[in-house]
């Protein structure tokens, strides 16, 4: 017997298919006939794809800069795993990994590789905080929940320290079996060609598409060539919305001249989320709808390619043996006006709506789940 199966349920190819689960996996897909411990019939209607990865949050609830319930960004939203990025370091992921197993939500973490983690914005100014060691302990404490480093290389981060900090990131990287590296990028100085040049395959360039001047496009609207040589060493582009890095202007243009992101995350935390510009996944989804990307390739961004990127090896795929993490939501005809984080708008005319999230196998309806959705959750 199943424990869980979603019947009809589209797909983002519009293909229907039956979605079995047994034991927190997935266990079949197709036309599927046996007995279930729950069946919701999604009449063809609605949307199922693997259950959306966020692989830029903050949602350590101690951090005093940027804080929020790993519940409430996601499995609240449609979202069934979240990476915090960076919010602690190796001095209080101890805290943050026993806080994350009273959630529902999976959570990962990327590990700051300044030991005190997002205590105050330049983290990366004192290189005391740069501790190889502890880092190295960290990871051994938690190989299964540090899935790679963070490093935040703009000049409010680093101080008088520019490149250095990178430079250790990529040794710490090194010495922890190559773990995905996720670098922030904002302000310079460190000038993004000095980062870009330096980074390999995997490593993942965070806030993409800000607008800032330190950006991936030259004043003539074409990408710098060196994030292109990134690009073609196989390093990654995400989003990381945030509240200051998202311009509809920068990636409206990288978009049209090919340069799509790998992963669309939120970077969000709770003032984001309450009063915007992030407001959910979700919304950040919509953006890039707007923006031209299609609805496939936005949902790969959120689970194959954010799976992939950060090797969460049993996610991010509807096949059997996968865990049992899906996301039902449906597409939203619905004039809206959308917001970026230099307060530009963008006129979208769908929304994602997410209605319910299974996680392990478990059906949770979402803040937006209401008993006026056709099926019975």
């Amino acid at each position: 017997m199943f424990d869980l199966l979603l019947r009809r349920a589209r797909l983002v190819d519009d293909t229907v298919t039956d979605i079995a689960v047994r034991d927190g996996k997935i266990a079949a897909l197709g036309d599927i006939q046996g007995p279930a411990e729950r069946e919701v019939d999604l009449q063809g209607e609605y949307y199922v794809s693997a259950g959306w990865i966020d692989s830029h949050v903050h949602c350590y609830a101690k951090s005093p800069i940027y804080h929020d319930q790993p519940d409430s960004i996601g499995i609240a939203t449609g979202v069934t795993t979240v990476v915090d990025a960076g919010s602690t370091g190796a001095d209080d992921v101890d805290d943050f990994y026993i806080l994350t197993r009273q959630a529902t939500t999976e959570v990962y973490a990327l590990l700051n590789i300044s030991r005190v983690g997002l205590i105050a914005q330049n983290e990366l100014a004192n290189m005391a905080n740069i501790d190889h060691d502890a880092v190295r302990a960290a990871v051994k404490r938690y190989p299964d929940f540090i899935v790679g480093l963070k490093a935040r290389m703009s000049s409010s981060v680093v101080g008088d320290n520019g490149i250095a900090p990178l430079e250790h990131a990529k040794a710490m990287q090194r010495e922890n079996g190559d773990l995905p590296l996720m670098v922030h990028i904002g302000n310079n100085p460190p000038d993004l060609d000095d980062i870009a040049e330096r980074l390999t395959a995997g490593d993942i360039i965070t806030h993409c598409y800000n607008g800032k001047p330190n950006r991936i496009l030259t004043p003539a609207g074409e990408l710098r060539a060196s994030v292109t040589r990134a690009i073609q060493r196989g390093v990654r582009l995400d989003v990381g919305h945030g509240t200051a890095s998202l311009s509809f202007a920068v990636a409206e243009r990288a978009i049209r001249i090919g340069i799509l992101p790998h992963t669309i995350s939120s970077d969000i935390y709770c003032r984001n989320r309450i009063n915007g510009p992030v407001y959910s996944l979700a919304n950040v989804m919509a953006k890039f709808l707007a923006l031209g990307m299609s609805l496939p390739q936005v949902i790969e961004c959120v689970t194959s390619h954010a799976a992939e990127g950060l090797r969460l090896k049993t996610k991010g795929r509807l096949a059997s043996g996968y865990d049992a993490d899906l996301t039902i939501f449906t597409l939203r005809r619905q004039p809206t006006v959308l917001v970026d984080a230099e307060n530009d708008s963008l006129q979208a005319d769908r929304l994602l709506v997410p209605l319910a999230a299974v996680r392990a196998g478990t059906l949770y309806p979402t803040e937006q789940g209401s008993a006026e959705d056709a099926f019975n959750l």
